[in-house]
């Protein structure tokens, strides 16, 4: 035997009031808002960057070389962020100014 039912299944809308739910007042929730917020920042000492070691290395005698390119005929040199772009990235070509920062 098979029953009839209708497609899509029938739901209440989310949007719709919940009769048998009921939420407090704006001020009851305002007040215990501000009960719980403090306005003081618990910050630590030991929390700066200087406390964090990498594994297994000392990098602090190593000396880094890279290669710099002379930025090319075809790029620019963005007025705003100073990024070398190509000119495919060129968004304002009057200001010199790429897409990202557009």
């Amino acid at each position: 035997m098979r029953t009839t039912q209708p497609w899509p299944p029938i739901t209440t809308p989310p949007e719709s009031p919940n009769p048998t739910r009921r939420t407090p007042p704006l001020e009851q929730l305002t007040a215990s808002r501000k009960d719980t917020q403090s306005p003081v920042v618990d910050v630590e000492d030991t929390d700066t960057a200087e406390s964090f070691e990498l594994p297994g290395a000392d990098l602090s005698g190593e000396e880094l070389t890279v290669r710099v390119i002379p930025k090319q005929a075809d790029e620019f040199t963005c007025t705003s962020c100073f990024l070398v772009h190509h000119r495919t990235r060129l968004a304002d070509p009057a200001q010199l100014i790429c897409r990202d920062c557009a």
